[in-house]
């Protein structure tokens, strides 16, 4: 589960270093984010048939030997856009590992079961985005950006040789053996349920506000207000905390209310801290604090909403777990990957794009929540 929060959130505080090493505008340089996404979202409808064919480990070690290799092309490559095919590639073998993941929690749990379970793996996770920045900026100051790299592929050789102890989660009995027509046919019904895309996009509007805000803030927070690559590292892991404390919240709160309506609350505080950001951010009022603190709500719904929306979307289907796991992460970093674009398009050295995005992703996660039908 750790590999996006590592991939993407170790080289963060490196892109204004990298854009100036390879001679790069920030707008080329956030485009190796995009790229990322783009990768990890469209591996996703891969790797999640594959896991349903084939069980979930043999697809996962296949996809970290391409990351492994794709880290290494990204530590030494030249010019920004070799970087971007780079990270593409980087990003679609990385997304095996997580989505098959969340599929073997959906293997062993039912909905309301599994929503708790993704909320603990979120809290372990949590951990990686809160260290990722912090050891990113180290290695930026003390080794180079090029480091960062070498580091992740370290990282994926690590998970290679501990995938050895987690057991096959997915009997052979229970495997799905279909063609590419099948596949096809499968993803078409998913799109075609009403439920499934409700959770589906609540869950991709939350992320297009966090990735805007992953793609926005190295430039908002280091060249618009001065801070350091390390302190930036900081600021990072205080908003993890914020979501490590709300999957804590989720997994007593599902208990109490179901995993439905937790998600329209967390749907519902994304749009709040959206809006107060936006209006805040675009304005300047209260400098920093008016972008950090509104943010520090708005990521802290991740607990809320993205074991939610990711639980329900898996249950909508039975026996399509890990096609539907792919899917909707497919559709996640989809959006999420247009929204740090139009981040770095309509970039003009304030905050105001990033702060506009976010305020109008947070609105659409609540209406899509709000759309969800009621479970009979």
């Amino acid at each position: 589960m750790a590999f996006a929060p590592l991939a993407i959130d170790m080289y963060l505080p490196a892109l204004p270093e990298i854009g100036r090493s390879l001679a790069a505008s920030p707008a080329s340089v956030q485009l190796s984010l995009s790229s990322f996404f783009l990768g990890f979202g469209s591996g996703q409808l891969v790797w999640g048939p594959l896991g349903d064919r084939f069980g979930r480990r043999g697809p996962i070690t296949v996809g970290i030997l391409i990351y492994i290799a794709a880290s290494f092309g990204c530590a030494l490559t030249t010019d920004a856009d070799h970087l971007v095919l780079w990270r593409f590639a980087q990003a679609f073998g990385a997304c095996a590992a997580p989505v098959l993941a969340r599929a073997m929690v959906r293997d062993l749990f039912p909905q309301d079961q599994a929503a708790r379970m993704l909320s603990l793996m979120m809290l372990i996770m949590g951990v990686a985005p809160m260290v990722a920045p912090l050891l990113g900026g180290q290695i930026l100051v003390l080794l180079g950006w090029r480091a960062i790299f070498w580091g992740l592929a370290a990282f994926g050789l690590a998970v290679l040789l501990a995938l050895f102890s987690i057991p096959e989660s997915l009997a052979p009995a229970a495997r799905r053996r279909v063609g590419i027509g099948a596949m096809l046919s499968g993803y078409l019904r998913l799109l075609g349920d009403r439920s499934y895309l409700a959770y589906s996009l609540a869950g991709a509007f939350f992320t297009g506000g966090m990735f805007s805000y992953i793609a926005g803030t190295p430039f908002v927070y280091i060249e618009y207000f001065g801070i350091s690559p390390q302190s930036y590292g900081l600021l990072f892991g205080v908003n993890v905390v914020g979501m490590m404390i709300f999957n804590l919240v989720n997994r007593r709160l599902v208990l109490a209310v179901g995993s439905d309506r937790a998600l329209r609350y967390g749907a519902l505080g994304c749009a709040a801290s959206g809006i107060v950001l936006a209006a805040l951010g675009a304005t300047g009022s209260f400098g920093l604090a008016g972008v950090a603190v509104p943010l520090f709500f708005y990521l802290a719904m991740l607990g809320l909403v993205g074991a939610n929306s990711m639980a329900g979307a898996m249950s909508v289907v039975p026996g399509m777990a890990g096609a539907a796991s792919g899917l909707a992460g497919t559709i996640q970093f989809g959006v999420g990957a247009a929204a740090s674009a139009l981040v770095g398009w309509l970039s003009d050295g304030t905050p105001g794009p990033m702060v506009l995005v976010i305020g109008a992703m947070g609105i659409c996660c609540a209406l899509a929540a709000l759309a969800l039908p009621a479970r009979t």
